[in-house]
């Protein structure tokens, strides 16, 4: 990035080909959109360039580079409502799950994700998806590393009540929060 900001510009096609697939991952989980995700992964990177001179090379390249993310995604969604349905015919960018089950539980845990607030789910991807530490994103959150350490503590116990909830089909299904999916089984 150093060379970047003293404008080598060649050298953002290296930052992209680093970072390009973890913030793809950071938007799709976030947003459950592909194309809406493609764009903010280029905005980042258009932002990159354009705000080059303020970066600082004392500071971590990563917790600049999602500031930008998140700076992206809320200028984004200040100008389009979020969409946060998730299609199932959607793949995602991780490795493909090679069992029924697996896959099962992975569609789950996507519409967990999903139902969260913003908030918690961003904590959630940014330390768990992510591989921020605690003190990366307390920096980008502008707050102490235990506050997030407890967000993220409530983030996961909310997310694992969600997945319990959908996995036995309970108190989710009758309040039309159940994603239109069918119950395993069942027959439509």
């Amino acid at each position: 990035m150093s060379q970047v900001r003293s404008g080598v510009g060649e050298m953002l096609g290296v930052l992209f080909e680093r970072y390009h697939v973890p913030l793809f991952n950071f938007y799709l989980k976030l947003t459950g959109n592909r194309p809406v995700s493609e764009d903010l992964v280029q905005e980042v990177f258009f932002r990159i360039l354009k705000y080059r001179h303020s970066y600082r090379p004392e500071t971590a390249f990563r917790a600049w580079m999602y500031q930008i993310a998140r700076n992206a995604r809320v200028d984004h969604l200040r100008k389009r409502r979020p969409e946060t349905s998730w299609e199932p015919e959607m793949s995602p960018a991780v490795e493909p799950v090679d069992t029924a089950q697996q896959s099962q539980q992975a569609i789950l845990l996507h519409s967990a994700l999903m139902r969260i607030s913003e908030d918690k789910r961003e904590v959630l991807v940014l330390s768990r998806f992510q591989d921020l530490k605690y003190e990366e994103i307390a920096q980008l959150l502008g707050c102490e590393v235990s506050t997030v350490k407890t967000r993220v503590h409530r983030a996961l116990q909310e997310l694992r009540q969600i997945f319990h909830q959908l996995e036995s089909g309970k108190s989710l299904r009758g309040k039309g929060l159940d994603g239109g999916w069918p119950r395993p089984g069942s027959v439509q």
